[in-house]
């Protein structure tokens, strides 16, 4: 049900208003991020959405397995903004970026139209004059016959041989953070959001982040798309609205199997049994806790893609289908946490979107926090500070690679100029859990979780910056039952959280689960120490982890022969858990052991995760440079294109020609 609404005014708090109306002037004096003079606050489109703002849209497309493209029309429902110039209402301009766009309608009549040069990671917008003029809150109906092109950065084509069972074509889609424009022109903003409709023809089944319907009106064959005998249309429908970047398709030889009572994993056949068990156990759970936590979820299904190994993200949290990657599967149940952070994206990122790539970690650290909230709840408190504690040592990598001082290790970042994924990284995931936790501890547990529906209720399908969240926890916090937290809250410093660059303050952690990881590492700095596989007895995945990332900080490598004897009494070559494995083999691969080149190599042809692959390309490249270049070589096509993107960059080697 939804959560009321508590009053914001308050005479007995008139300090706390003060403070924030002070904030809030000052704030938006320094904001680097406030809307412009159009009313656009989001650099990474060239779309004018401040004027047009897409309300629906309608996707026909046909899935062309042999020419490797999706074909056939969009339809954009937009509304024409209020107090807006008419001369500037007088063109719409969509994102658009390697896409072959055919033909533009408006409300039926012919559009002329131009995709603009490319404007470096913007693309190359796709403008358009309207037949007429239109009053303010008028909506206008926009079709784009257009097919995607090899170019395309969104997509993912696998052929048979690339699958796990090898019986058919897989593809799959991947439009965060601004590749839905290279699928159709769009406003691909986050600070939009629209409904969908998905009218989908493909020879094999097809999943969507929508709801599959069976209404009749929806079931005609869309104009522009020939079936064959083979094909099928498949019909969903989105009735909340959502952002672009959460348009997703994927299809192949895809099953499905129940993990809870409104939840299916779907998965090439030959999988689905062990994708069944790995997450069945835990599904339930994981909704019971978050439901209690926020309110109840409101997407109808939630269920898990996992795809082909080349999936390059640990999950995309893709609405009704979590797209996931085949590394959660370890047959330990070790890795599931990744479906606690995709589900609660749910209510972090799809429900409640920062409004630009800028303030990000709105979507990472709300969501970190959430998961963190659902794993302690079902392993127990300390769950909580265990993996925090290992984020912090992921943020610390993080932060060590950019430099201490790099733009990109603040919370926020200005995008003008760059594309998001290059700022993409670990420090809007856990810079932005402790900025979240910070406030947490500011007024303590049990209010903050009075906050946390309230924020989500408020914020509900919109899109927020971060300058409007603060406002929103300090019109909460003014509420007359809080006034003895006044003087707390007047001293956080929003703008230090928000813009200095580093480590944030590390809050006490418990660490009694990772203190026997730390005591097992320090062992370690002897060379003359002997493993025994008891060392590690009982053991979960994650204090492996712990232990080799510690040993990985030493300021020495560990010796080859230690290596060996690591990776032979810890099973660290036979285990099947890709989290495990890839960290055995970066201490392996700093202590220059040989013996594991092979292993890492054969890890990098199996997986396409970028959690994985990019670290590991620049391990193997410090020790081995023609050996890095030529994996990467030998499997560059294997990889996802933005995860091949991202390597070329770290491996110094341009695109194949």
């Amino acid at each position: 049900m939804p959560v009321r609404l508590l009053s914001v005014s308050s005479p007995s708090n008139a300090s706390i208003s003060s403070n924030t109306a002070s904030n809030t002037a000052s704030n938006t004096a320094y904001n680097p991020f406030a809307k412009n003079n159009m009313g656009k606050r989001d650099p990474s489109t060239a779309s004018n959405y401040n004027v047009w703002r897409t309300q629906h849209t309608t996707a026909s497309l046909k899935i062309d397995f042999d020419a490797q493209v999706l074909r056939g029309h969009v339809v954009l429902d937009l509304v024409r903004q209020p107090t807006t110039d008419s001369k500037d209402a007088s063109e719409i301009i969509l994102d658009s970026s390697y896409v072959d766009v055919k033909a533009v309608t408006v409300n039926g009549k012919a559009a002329p139209f131009e995709v603009k040069p490319r404007a470096g990671p913007l693309g190359a917008p796709l403008h358009f004059k309207l037949p007429e003029t239109v009053a303010d809150g008028t909506t206008v109906r926009v079709r784009i016959d257009v097919s995607t092109t090899a170019a395309c950065t969104a997509l993912q084509w696998l052929t048979p041989a690339q699958t796990s069972n090898k019986t058919a074509p897989f593809m799959f889609s991947q439009a965060q953070a601004i590749h839905a424009r290279s699928l159709f022109p769009c406003q691909d903003t986050p600070d939009v959001k629209s409904t969908y409709s998905f009218r989908i023809v493909s020879p094999h089944p097809v999943v969507a982040s929508g709801l599959t319907t069976t209404d009749a009106s929806a079931q005609q064959l869309p104009d522009d798309v020939a079936m064959t005998p083979k094909d099928k249309l498949y019909v969903f429908e989105q009735k909340v609205p959502m952002p672009s970047y959460l348009f997703a398709l994927a299809s192949g030889d895809i099953a499905t199997a129940s993990i809870g009572g409104r939840s299916v994993v779907a998965t090439s056949p030959d999988q689905l049994k062990a994708c069944q068990w790995e997450l069945e156990q835990d599904m339930p759970k994981y909704l019971d806790v978050i439901e209690k936590l926020v309110f109840p979820y409101v997407w109808g299904e939630y269920n898990v893609l996992v795809l082909p190994p080349s999936f390059p993200y640990g999950g995309m949290e893709n609405p009704i289908f979590t797209f996931a990657t085949p590394t959660i599967i370890s047959g330990d149940r070790q890795n599931v946490d990744v479906i606690a952070h995709e589900l609660s994206h749910s209510w972090s990122g799809n429900l409640v979107t920062s409004g630009s790539w800028e303030h990000y970690w709105l979507n990472e650290g709300w969501t970190m926090y959430l998961e963190r909230r659902i794993i302690a709840a079902i392993h127990g408190e300390a769950y909580f500070d265990f993996s925090a504690v290992i984020g912090w040592k992921a943020l610390e990598d993080a932060i060590a690679g950019f430099g201490p001082t790099h733009d990109y290790t603040k919370l926020l970042i200005n995008h003008d100029g760059i594309d998001p994924d290059d700022a993409f990284s670990t420090v809007p995931y856990e810079k932005g859990f402790h900025m979240v936790y910070y406030l947490e501890q500011v007024v303590g547990r049990a209010n903050f979780d009075k906050f946390i529906p309230h924020y989500f209720t408020k914020w509900s399908r919109q899109s927020l910056d971060s300058y409007e969240f603060r406002d929103t926890f300090l019109d909460f916090f003014a509420a007359p039952e809080y006034a003895s937290l006044g003087s707390a809250i007047e001293s956080i410093d929003w703008e230090s959280r928000y813009h200095t660059p580093g480590l944030p303050p590390k809050p006490h952690f418990d660490t009694s689960l990772i203190d026997v990881c730390y005591a097992l590492a320090a062992k370690w700095q002897s060379p003359n120490y002997t493993p025994s596989p008891s060392d590690v007895e009982g053991w979960v995945a994650n204090q492996k982890i712990v232990f080799l990332g510690e040993v990985q900080g030493f300021d020495k490598p560990i010796t080859v022969k230690q290596s060996q004897q690591m990776g032979a009494a810890y099973g660290m070559l036979d285990t099947q858990n890709v989290e495990v494995k890839s960290a055995y083999f970066a201490v392996s691969l700093r202590a220059r052991d040989t013996a594991t080149y092979q292993g890492t190599v054969d890890l990098l042809g199996s997986v396409g995760r970028m959690k994985f692959v990019r670290p590991l390309y620049r391990a193997l490249y410090k020790v081995d440079p023609a050996l890095a270049r030529r994996t990467f070589e030998k499997n560059r096509d294997f990889y996802h294109p933005i995860c091949r993107f991202m390597v070329e960059k770290d491996l110094g080697v341009g695109p194949k020609s």
